[in-house]
């Protein structure tokens, strides 16, 4: 360790998967004073098949043994449901399509977890997230997971500088490949476990099914873009732009439509008219109604503390998408626009849109409106 990398009593949110598993033993391999502290966030059904907090702790529990440290329990499940589950279901009954992975990091995981590890005395927290912090100019700043396939920082864009300066990311510099590896020859019991990829709090049960106890059903008619009735969805929170599973009308074509044409193309979801209650799609991956030019944004959140200057940037309109030049105007409080090059497929209201100046994510903020 040198002088820049002092000694640390660090907390590690423990999840029971291998990433967070293998930052805790790199920690420790440094010296540091390693806590684990695994984050029960959910409670309701959780003694299902899908949503077991218990076996997660299990696995967490083991982690901790065979690293070496010990381990706290602690329920964050009723500031989840206050902060991030009721923020989610508002925003689905509005038509949009949240994503609570963002707010549970800004409010839960570096929030309450953070505040409750400084006062069992942390340093520093740490977590499994593929990112990175670097101190520059006196600030700190965000970057990208060396590893591009895993990167998630898009998740953390809302973080702010008292939290980059509190936080270790041990796994940001490595590649996915080298973390299992690692585990494998620490002998870790979780080594082989398959990465979560369910929402934070749902786990991997089926979507639909856990929205339906919780939101208000109301049925309406599936139309084309000439107003044609296709089918009848379920309730218009139950769908997102985009969407081609789960429609029900695979097999609709125009009568008498010559074979071999467009008519066999694959419904997707263009639009909710919340007025008419009416689901709108349009055939074909490549529709037109699909292209977006631009986005407008709001609820944003700058890394830096204030939003960058005017120009071009990298932008991120949902996760797992290869940074876009889009040209951001003067943000004006907490909205921004945002005018792409080339035009982006299905920009979603209630997903995030991302800024990133080369490895730097610069923050981003909630789609409010698209076109």
């Amino acid at each position: 360790m040198n002088s820049k990398n002092p000694l640390q009593r660090v907390v590690v949110g423990l999840s029971g998967g291998v990433d967070s598993a293998v930052s805790a033993w790199l920690l420790k391999q440094q010296g540091h004073e390693v806590v684990g502290i695994f984050m029960k966030n959910w409670e309701d059904d959780d003694d299902s098949e899908f949503c077991s907090s218990n076996i997660d702790f299990v696995d967490a529990a083991a982690v901790a043994d065979v690293i070496g440290i010990e381990i706290e329990h602690v329920n964050f499940a009723a500031d989840y449901k206050d902060r991030v589950f009721a923020e989610f279901l508002r925003e689905y009954e509005a038509g949009r399509t949240p994503n609570p992975d963002v707010l549970c990091n800004a409010e839960i995981k570096f929030k309450a977890f953070l505040d409750h590890a400084f006062a069992r005395g942390a340093d520093k927290i740490a977590t499994g997230h593929y990112a990175r912090v670097r101190q520059h100019d006196g600030a700190f700043q965000l970057l990208k997971g060396l590893d591009p396939l895993k990167d998630q920082s898009y998740f953390l864009h809302r973080l702010n500088q008292a939290q980059l300066a509190r936080t270790l990311f041990p796994v940001g510099e490595l590649p996915k490949t080298e973390v299992r590896r690692l585990a494998e020859e620490i002998g870790l019991p979780n080594a082989k476990k398959k990465d979560s990829t369910g929402i934070c709090f749902i786990g991997e049960r089926p979507f639909r099914e856990f929205l339906n106890r919780y939101l208000k059903h109301q049925p309406g008619p599936i139309v084309d873009e000439r107003g044609r009735k296709l089918g009848q969805h379920v309730g218009l929170s139950f769908y997102t732009l985009g969407q081609r599973q789960g429609l029900g009308i695979g097999g609709v074509k125009e009568k008498k439509a010559p074979r071999g044409g467009g008519e066999h193309q694959p419904w997707f979801v263009a639009r909710k008219d919340l007025e008419r209650n009416a689901l709108v799609v349009v055939q074909g991956h490549d529709h037109p109604a699909l292209q977006y030019q631009w986005l407008e944004a709001d609820n944003a959140s700058w890394v830096a503390g204030v939003p960058p200057t005017a120009a071009t940037y990298g932008t991120k309109s949902r996760y797992r998408q290869a940074d876009s030049p889009g040209a951001l105007s003067a943000a004006l409080g907490p909205n921004f626009r945002l005018d792409f090059a080339q035009a982006q497929w299905a920009v979603t209201p209630g997903q995030s849109a991302v800024l990133y100046d080369g490895e730097v994510c610069l923050g981003g903020g909630v789609i409010s409106a698209a076109a």
